[in-house]
């Protein structure tokens, strides 16, 4: 075969990707060693057939082994007598092989297991879902300027409860496909399963993995029950209970835990449920992935709930935090807003502190100098951004390190070497994001800097060096990134490797020559052309009155035709693809195999990984927070013990309306920590009650907020029961809704809850709407919760009159009259002002301008006044009424000032004065007052 030298490169295009030139490097024997002018693009190797009973698409058709399983979760406790412990299965190649018949799964995700199992089928499924579920082993990292929120769901969660005494003690475990990292909780939860269900929205499951006796037949639980109603979409798959396993959880942690993360046993090891969810969990992902985790090279942590608020899912949706309620593709919501994210791992971080933010003000705090510290450092600000948007998605690199196949084949040893040259990319980016950091200031970004300084990266990197190409980059072209893993490894390392590689090049070489001569035989304008899919075709611009007889020469076949462009192929083209493809063949097994060696010496040293992870994905975080406030006007919150935000917007219809919306002030503290708002539809009641919630998001999650000043008190929950106009036509499904929403509420809050309720009792008669509203506030007042109450029940505003920290607010409109003179509109200035609203009677305004007789118009205001007259005499309050709430705001004021003031002694003295003046003026007996 002719050589590479000497001849003229053609012009080579791809229908999928471009290409580039790749690395030239020294070949066996001394001389240069050839890379091919044409890059190969990811090449299409065929499935897997083998004898262990994995299916084409890499997944093990019978059930996955067991051993001799230890005490089941649920039993009567640590000291009750246990089985015998059975063998580990991970770091054992040969596991899944030699226990396939000992246990049999039937489940509805996994795709062909029903029809393969052998013997008897132990276990059941849920349910049917909706799409097949695909085994992610053998992916590559891939690298994303723009992140999609809605990315495909990956993360595997097992949940197991109590029973008996312990019903309502639930452990989880969650383990993400593409980042290697389980995550395991157990709290008691209450009736409702709210923190589970909660925990489990934020996840975003693939799929669910339960006891079978969760849901035996006439005898499902509750939390089974609530789960699957809730997650209609998500595939279940239920397991024998034994194997929610608490010794063996215990076991795998102990196995499979980076040294770095040790801690985990000291937090975890009296925490059975938990520990028997990650005994199902891992063992399961084995048995999907048909790989296992390396000895110590998996990140496992224990996530409390007492350390982030919790947003219920309801809450989540009515605040459109992630998703937006008219159109899920739209990007009008509170992480559209916020993302300015370079990274995957950035994106993905963003978005669980939207749904999960921090209640820990030192924490908070300290995220929030960082932002201050790259808006005011511009150097720091860009230099940062431009080394973060290099990286790739550093934990789905990680998640295909750390997993060993048990099958080697062409996929996974390609996807090992992809991977490694994504690690070598990743490691030679941590001296430049030193540089970068190397003159910050604040507390957080210097820590940073200082675990950069983990000598582990340099030794990692010179490991790889030893063995890779210095020149071996990661390109985003695929073909150029073909050239790249063909010769990633440094040559006269393996004598077969070099020879293998001159091959492959010879034939590209000839398969560039072929059309060309092609070409100079037709005289045609042909050029070579690759695509992953189609490996080296013909392609050719050219019109159709210019080919003889309008059609190409009979050689060529599988002819397309695009506008004027012809892509085609011939049979002598196809013989050399497959060449080309049995050469590569070659190549990556070869090259996989000395990767592995390599990967063997370096899995040490791995853990180092996640705290570079960790990061890289805070940084990008904190740069998208800080990019936010270069685009508006935003204010660093405080963290007192009182709700203040002046001259607040809501920052999603900001980024809608393309200018800063009206903006209004919000005050609530101890003493006045229950505000009713009132006013007509339409005049921003709704609007303004998610952009409270909204901004206190903001604020704990360490972002600036949209205000002239804020200030905050950490909430450890936010319910939200927001109405929508569909409420105005009310019907029983409605009024459920409402009530469960309540109750939801009313079960759950406690004092340090942040509270909006909107329109409730729309769904009912106004009677029974105002007694339930009166109720529930009476209920909430109670709670020390700070709580804002919209309502369309005028009646409700009096109750201010009985309960002194009930504040009444409105929404102010306008009368304007019409050009023709007799009627008059309504003007909405969406300002809001204290008091309750003075438009009661709205709805008679807007019967004025329909076409309703004057004679029905005016008996129905004559009734609504005659009524309205009453019920203020019934609810007028008394002096002495009016005094004790004077008295009781003046001492929550003065308890505030003395918590919070940062006056000099004569600012101090003077608002003191100001405080007295206002009590005296609220006091209804007339002289001066001797308190």
């Amino acid at each position: 075969m002719a050589g590479a030298g000497g001849r003229a490169v053609a012009s080579a295009t791809s229908e999928s990707c471009p290409g580039s030139s790749g690395p030239s490097t020294p070949g066996a024997g001394g001389r240069a060693e050839q890379t091919p002018r044409y890059m190969l693009g990811l090449l299409q190797t065929p499935r897997s057939s083998d004898s262990t009973g994995v299916s084409s698409e890499g997944r093990p058709q019978a059930g996955w082994g067991g051993r001799r399983p230890g005490r089941a979760a649920g039993s009567s406790g640590p000291e009750a007598a246990r089985l015998e412990r059975g063998e580990s299965y991970f770091g054992d190649k040969s596991s899944c092989v030699e226990n396939t018949s000992t246990l049999n799964l039937t489940s509805s995700s996994v795709q062909g297991l029903n029809s393969t199992c052998i013997g008897k089928t132990p276990l059941s499924c849920s349910r049917s879902v909706c799409g097949s579920h695909t085994p992610l082993m053998g992916y590559s990292v891939t690298s994303s300027s723009t992140v999609s929120p809605h990315a495909v769901a990956s993360v595997i969660v097992a949940v197991v409860e109590g029973r008996g005494l312990a019903r309502g003690e639930v452990g989880m475990a969650s383990i993400d496909l593409k980042n290697p990292e389980m995550i395991l909780s157990q709290f008691a939860d209450n009736a409702t399963y709210a923190k589970v269900i909660t925990k489990l929205k934020i996840l975003t499951p693939l799929e669910i993995i339960m006891s079978n006796t969760a849901c035996d037949a006439g005898n499902t639980t509750k939390l089974f029950s609530l789960i699957t109603e809730h997650f209609k979409n998500v595939t279940f798959t239920t397991v024998q209970r034994k194997y929610f396993n608490e010794t063996k959880g215990l076991e795998y942690i102990e196995q499979l835990c980076a040294p770095e993360f040790s801690t985990i046993f000291m937090e975890v090891q009296s925490k059975y449920y938990c520990l028997a969810a990650a005994a199902a969990l891992l063992k399961y992902v084995e048995f999907i992935q048909n790989s296992v985790y390396a000895p110590k090279s998996l990140k496992v942590r224990f996530q409390g709930s007492e350390k982030t608020a919790m947003i219920d899912p309801s809450s989540a949706q009515n605040l459109e935090l992630v998703i937006n309620n008219r159109d899920s593709r739209n990007g009008h919501t509170l992480l559209a807003v916020l993302n300015y994210t370079k990274t995957p791992g950035g994106s993905r971080r963003l978005r669980s502190n939207i749904l999960e933010p921090l209640v820990d003000a030192e924490t908070i705090n300290m995220r929030l100098d960082c932002v201050q510290e790259l808006l005011q450092d511009e150097e720091l600000f860009f230099g940062l951004r431009a080394v973060i948007s290099k990286f790739l998605d550093t934990e789905q690199l990680l998640s295909v390190l750390v997993q060993i196949p048990k099958q080697d084949t062409v996929k996974t040893a390609e996807s090992k070497i992809t991977n490694l040259i994504y690690l070598k990319h990743t490691l030679e980016l941590v001296e430049p994001l030193k540089a970068a950091l190397r003159s910050c200031n604040t507390q957080l970004l210097k820590a940073y800097y200082n675990s950069l300084e983990d000598t582990r990266f340099g030794i990692i990197l010179e490991k790889i060096t030893t063995v890779i190409n210095d020149e071996t980059r990661y390109t985003k072209g695929c073909l150029s990134m073909r050239t790249q893993k063909c010769y990633a490894v440094k040559p006269n390392v393996n004598e077969f490797l070099d020879i293998a590689r001159r091959t492959y090049t010879e034939i590209v070489d000839d398969i560039a020559d072929m059309i060309t001569q092609l070409a100079e035989k037709y005289s045609l304008p042909m050029k070579t052309s690759f695509s992953s899919a189609r490996g080296f075709f013909i392609q050719m611009n050219a019109d159709c009155a210019t080919l003889p007889n309008g059609q190409l020469p009979s050689e060529f076949t599988k002819i397309t035709k695009m506008k004027n462009t012809y892509s085609f192929t011939s049979a002598d083209l196809i013989k050399m693809n497959e060449r080309c493809q049995e050469s590569l063949r070659e190549i990556y097994h070869m090259t996989y195999l000395i990767v592995c060696k390599l990967l063997n010496e370096i899995y040490e040293h791995i853990p180092c990984l996640y705290k570079l992870s960790d990061i890289v994905s805070m940084l990008d975080m904190l740069l998208s927070l800080a990019h936010t406030c270069t685009l508006s006007d935003y204010v660093r919150p405080e963290f007192t013990d009182t709700l203040a935000i002046k001259h607040g917007w809501h920052p999603i219809l900001e980024k809608i309306a393309m200018e800063k919306p009206v903006s209004n002030n919000t005050y609530l503290t101890e003493g006045n920590n229950f505000v009713i708002i009132t006013g007509p539809n339409m005049s921003g009641k709704s609007t303004y009650l998610k952009q409270i919630a909204l901004c206190q998001i903001m604020a704990q999650i360490g972002s600036y907020v949209p205000a002239e000043y804020c200030s905050f008190r950490i909430a450890e929950q936010i319910f939200t029961r927001i109405g929508v106009d569909d409420d105005i036509e009310t019907n029983a499904s409605t009024f459920m809704k409402e009530m469960k929403e309540i109750t939801y509420i009313i079960q759950n809050a406690n004092d340090k809850s942040l509270i909006i309720i909107d329109e409730l009792g729309r769904g009912t008669s106004a009677e029974e709407g105002i007694g339930i509203c009166y109720a529930a506030c009476e209920y909430l007042l109670n709670l020390k919760a700070f709580t804002l109450f919209a309502t369309h029940f005028l009646e409700l505003c009096h109750i201010d009159a009985l309960y002194p920290n009930v504040e009444n607010y409105h929404f102010e409109v306008q009368h304007v009259r019409c050009s023709d003179g007799n009627k008059e509109k309504i003007a909405y200035t969406y300002t809001l002002s204290k008091g309750y609203t003075e438009e009661k009677n709205y709805g008679l305004k807007a019967a004025e301008v329909s076409s309703l007789p004057s004679s029905v118009i005016l008996d129905a205001k004559e009734i609504t006044n005659h009524i309205a007259k009453q019920i203020l005499h019934r609810q007028k309050s008394t002096p002495e009424m009016m005094k004790e709430r004077a008295v009781y705001h003046l001492a929550m004021r003065l308890v505030q000032t003395a918590r919070n003031s940062r006056l000099d002694p004569d600012s101090l003295r003077i608002y003191l004065k100001g405080l007295k003046r206002r009590y005296e003026a609220s006091c209804p007996a007339p002289g001066k007052s001797d308190e």
